[in-house]
């Protein structure tokens, strides 16, 4: 917890640097890639930086982490530092980088406040900076070591095995450890990170969701991001990696997964979230679950719909369970209360249940609402985002 005298002062700076962020987070990006340009072109997402779309997320979970500390004192905000530790995981990011990031966030904060950024302000900020970074370093320490490797030792060499063409934008890969390494173990719902080296010679890094658990190989399926600027990784995997390449694929990471539970579920995606819940509903028939579960699927019309058959044969395997799905543009007949965007309040949503969603913002925040006003749980409501995660604060 912050000391006393620097809670106060981040209480009352709070707002400065709040409504400062915004140009805060670019000018700590500009200076810390002009120092370590390698950053730039082999750990971040250039994609995401060209969008402003990581400038937000590291505004949003700086601002979520001082918030919580001065309004309450005594709770860690453990939701949203396992989320960033799994994602550091997934990447590599070692304590070495803490240090390098503190140096040029603060140097940018200092040169956009001035002389607002006293001594003591300085002093309690970086309080607040090391307490993240520290309970960060403990979590991703502990990711390490269960995975069995140290940081940046989290990536292995895989062989392709299958290669299988879902929609016309979806493709699944199937990998396996080259060297007769183990697979390593997954839950459902985690996802792995894919390096690649593009044209430019830039590795870059995204993560994909695995979406499903074959014997001895991991399954993860990649949509190929189209627009400008197009996915660099999604269209390199699309157009160049063929069964019998090789791809550096990180251990399992992600911390929504799976409860172990017996209580109803929840399963609501839309476009390519269905990866994760393709993955859990193939766990659960694999293990023979009675558990109930509403499985609810969002997409643009059948043709785009990637897993469509695997959604009706594992919901099929499951004693209690029904698959619910919504077309904005069906391309045959359908009904026209399904037609659209998903709309849960149509649905008998059981008592008690635990909720997983995943897909684009709108979605996520439209079947939240849905369910919370179907009494289920803030608590028992979890989502994934592709991307960084600009929902701060949206599951209290």
């Amino acid at each position: 917890m912050l000391s006393p005298k620097s809670t106060e002062i981040v209480r009352a700076t709070l707002p400065a640097v709040g409504g400062a962020i915004g140009e805060i987070t670019p000018l700590f990006y500009a200076r810390l890639f002009a120092a370590h340009p390698r950053l730039a072109r082999d750990l971040f997402n250039r994609g995401n930086q060209a969008s402003g779309a990581q400038q937000q997320a590291l505004a949003g979970a700086v601002a979520a982490f001082a918030t919580a500390l001065v309004e309450h004192p005594h709770v860690r905000p453990d939701a949203m530092l396992s989320r960033i530790a799994h994602k550091h995981a997934s990447l590599g990011v070692g304590r070495e980088q803490y240090p390098v990031v503190q140096e040029h966030l603060f140097a940018a904060i200092a040169e956009v406040l001035g002389d607002a950024v006293t001594p003591e302000v300085a002093a309690a900020w970086d309080e607040v900076y090391w307490l993240m970074a520290n309970a960060l370093i403990a979590l991703e320490a502990r990711l390490y070591e269960e995975a069995g490797a140290l940081h940046g030792a989290t990536w292995r060499s895989c062989h392709v095995l299958a290669r299988r063409q879902e929609t016309a934008d979806v493709v699944t890969f199937l990998v396996r450890p080259d060297g007769g390494r183990p697979v390593p173990a997954a839950r459902p719902g985690q996802y792995v990170s894919v390096q690649v080296t593009l044209a430019d010679g830039a590795r870059q890094i995204r993560q994909y969701s695995l979406s499903g658990h074959p014997e001895g190989a991991l399954q993860f399926s990649v949509k190929r991001v189209a627009g400008d600027p197009a996915g660099e990784v999604s269209n390199h995997l699309h157009d160049h990696i063929a069964v019998g390449d090789t791809l550096l694929v990180s251990h399992p990471f992600g911390d929504v997964v799976l409860d172990d539970g017996d209580g109803p579920l929840v399963l609501a995606s839309a476009g390519i979230g269905c990866t994760p819940m393709t993955a859990m509903l193939s766990h659960l028939a694999a293990t023979g679950s009675t558990r109930r579960v509403v499985a609810v699927h969002a997409d643009h019309s059948e043709a785009t719909h990637a897993f469509r058959a695997e959604l009706w044969q594992l919901t099929g395997k499951l004693p209690d369970a029904s698959a619910h799905v919504w077309y904005e543009h069906p391309e045959g007949p359908w009904p026209a209360e399904r037609t659209g965007h998903a709309d849960l309040t149509r649905l008998d949503i059981p008592a008690g249940a635990t909720a997983y969603l995943c897909g684009p913002l709108p979605f996520l925040r439209a079947a939240r609402a849905q369910l919370l006003a179907a009494d289920v749980a803030p608590a028992g409501i979890h989502y994934e985002v592709f991307g960084p995660d600009l929902w701060r604060g949206a599951e209290g």
